[in-house]
């Protein structure tokens, strides 16, 4: 019909000047006959001849003919080729269900001659997946509060419902079909980590209908990242590599997943639940973003649109250059880690090897070499750490507790080098063989690289999203707003720290409260981001500390330190708080009193073997920027309003009152 219409607007003229010259000849031949007609109708045309003019009405009765007559026969002709398409369509949709139950009975009394080739052509629709189906309950557990892991039962592969087909004999099969996601979903976050959960409950709560859809590119539920390189290595389970379930410091047991799949509810029920709700699309990618037009493309072309977007894609583990540039020999032995696979893997491997390697003397580096250190004691596993500092966690610690906290992992089991540059990396004998560059060679079967993040900023292409040229990530202001309707949490987020200027995170407490703030400001909240975040990190059960704000060695430090007791450790911290994960409870608190405490001053910090608690003070330019509570635990609220408050004080002993490390 439209293109009718489009040949009836360019032939309407032509038609109109015909009718036009037809009436001005009648007008014509009526005044040389000395009479005047009376009356000429609009509707129609003279068809006898009249003076001088009965060719010219000829020629264009002939082309306005034509033209209807063409015109005619070529909407006949698009009519009914549209009618046949539309039959075949309709032919093709009612044949579904028939080809599907032949193609079912097919596959299950297949001819011998072709039952090979039928069943890896089914594969891979057919073969369930270990990980969880987004929407279904797990098994329930004695702790009804604590989230469960993934069902190891047989699941429906990603990205496929389960359908049941009528076969011959009365009997129904499930077969699983491509499942519709939504095409549109209010919320949407990318990324499935601590930021994009703490987001949508943080959403959810502020708008109870509100749907939520989370896209990650990992196959797991939201989960927590800190006990893959802390609670999970001292479990004494065997089976915790599939669980994923550890016990605390206090004792008590849980599991690494935020919240068990009953919690979700699946993609495709996403538009139609009344109450709304949180879904997971797992093992898929955003890989395209069209800001303008408030959509993105996901790794399989599928689209989806959004009216709020939260972008937490955290970040991939760095390596080194010697070993990227290195054989496949060397890149498969060597493990970044960062994910559960990571966590699976690697105690595999250790379990299966006569030494490894750790490369870095960070945190995660630290924590991971007095993990697998104590596993040594048991199986005789050799383990090594190696890192350029000149001790342990040399960029964050003063140098005398960097001393102290390297002889604390030699302690552990662990073979300390320090000052260890890497130059190459060879495969020679069944053996990596690591070349430094001061000429000292390293032997071992397995390199753990620990060497820091790379914000993930895959997007920002794309999406046209500012990334800041000296910490990276994406650039935002104050309200975690990258730019209209898009936000940034969690790792990738660079913003601005109104006390300590522009920086860039990445520990957990700042993923929960940035994620929980974005979450609030896509709900229309307009919230700054002030908190100051606080991040920890355990040596052990017995050793562990928590900071807040600027640690850098480079600093001046002022140090306050005292007799450690039984309760001054990280498993007596968890038994008092009843959490493993302490900025889970910390991050509510406040300072209700900054009050210091009545006891003597404290000596000031002196050179000694031993810290067992204690208060450690960043400065720049006089005023606290950073602060380290050794062994001191569930203070930091105190600890984050001096920081805030950015005093100078003319003596820190009496600063360090205010922890009352002396009254314990």
């Amino acid at each position: 019909m439209l293109k009718c219409r489009s040949v009836w607007r360019r032939l309407a003229p032509l038609a109109r000047a015909s009718s036009t010259v037809c009436r001005q000849n009648a007008r014509r031949t009526g005044l040389n006959n000395a009479r005047i007609p009376v009356r000429e109708p609009a509707a129609h045309m003279s068809t006898g001849p009249t003076g001088g003019g009965g060719r010219e009405n000829l020629l264009y009765f002939a082309m306005v003919g034509t033209t209807f007559i063409g015109a005619g026969i070529y909407v006949y002709r698009t009519l009914k080729e549209d009618k046949e398409r539309y039959q075949d369509r309709i032919n093709e949709i009612a044949s579904r269900p028939q080809k599907a139950a032949a193609k079912e009975a097919t596959l299950l009394h297949p001819e011998p001659q072709a039952v090979e080739a039928t069943e890896t052509k089914a594969a891979p629709e057919t073969e369930p997946q270990a990980e969880p189906a987004v929407g279904e309950p797990s098994p329930a557990t004695p702790d009804s509060e604590a989230p469960v892991a993934p069902s190891e039962t047989a699941e429906p592969a990603p990205g496929y419902l389960h359908i049941c087909i009528p076969l011959h004999g009365g009997a129904a099969e499930s077969v699983a079909v491509p499942h519709k996601l939504p095409s549109h979903t209010p919320y949407l976050l990318i990324g499935g980590g601590t930021a994009s959960f703490a987001a949508a409950r943080s959403i959810r709560a502020r708008d109870p209908g509100a749907r939520v859809l989370i896209v990650t590119d990992e196959p797991d539920l939201p989960y927590m990242r800190p006990p893959l390189s802390k609670e999970l290595w001292f479990s004494d389970d065997p089976s915790v590599t599939e669980t994923l379930r550890f016990k605390q410091w206090n004792g008590k047991e849980r599991s690494i997943y935020f919240q068990p799949a009953s919690f979700y509810i699946s993609a495709e029920e996403l538009d139609s639940a009344e109450n709304g709700g949180v879904a997971v699309l797992t093992g898929k990618k955003v890989v395209h973003m069209d800001v303008r037009g408030n959509k993105v493309k996901l790794d399989d072309d599928t689209e989806i649109s959004y009216d709020k977007c939260l972008i937490a894609t955290g970040g991939v583990p760095r390596n080194l250059q010697v070993i990227d540039r290195a054989a496949e020999d060397v890149k498969s032995r060597t493990t970044l880690f960062r994910k559960i696979e990571d966590f699976k893997s690697l105690d595999k491997v250790s379990r299966n090897i006569e030494s490894i390697t750790i490369i870095g003397g960070g945190f995660l580096g630290s924590e991971l070499a007095c993990a697998l250190g104590r596993r040594s004691n048991e199986s005789g596993l050799e383990v090594v750490q190696m890192y350029p500092e000149k001790g342990n966690m040399g960029k964050v610690l003063p140098e005398y507790l960097s001393n102290w906290t390297t002889e604390k992992v030699k302690r552990e089991g662990v073979k300390v080098i320090t000052e260890a540059l890497v130059k190459s990396v060879t495969f020679k004998d069944d053996k990596l063989e690591i070349q430094l560059k001061d000429g000292r060679k390293v032997r071992t079967d397995h390199i753990v690289a620990a060497v820091g993040l790379e914000p993930n900023i895959d997007l920002a292409k794309s999406a046209g999203l500012e990334v800041d040229p000296d910490f990276g990530g994406y650039r935002v202001n104050a309200e975690l707003q990258a730019r209209s309707n898009i936000w940034v949490a969690g790792d990738a987020a660079c913003f601005y720290d109104i006390r300590l200027g522009r920086r860039r995170v990445e520990h957990h407490d700042h993923a929960v409260v940035s994620g929980r703030l974005a979450g609030e400001n896509m709900t229309g909240a307009n919230k700054p981001y002030w908190h100051q975040s606080m991040f920890w990190s355990d040596l052990g059960p017995d050793v562990g500390y928590e900071a807040i704000g600027i640690v850098d060695s480079s600093l001046p430090t002022v140090g306050v330190f005292a007799k450690a007791t039984e309760k001054d450790t990280p498993k007596a911290a968890t038994e008092k708080s009843g959490t493993g994960i302490r900025s889970e409870s910390e991050t509510e608190e406040t300072a209700v009193s900054t009050e210091p405490s009545s006891s003597p001053a404290p000596a000031p910090e002196k050179q000694k073997d031993d810290y067992g608690k204690g208060v450690i003070f960043y400065l720049r330019d006089k005023v606290v920027v950073g602060i380290i509570l050794w062994n001191v635990f569930n203070r930091m609220p105190i600890a984050r309003k001096i920081i805030k408050d950015g005093e100078e004080h003319a003596d820190l002993n009496e600063v360090a009152k205010l922890f009352n490390i002396h009254e314990d």
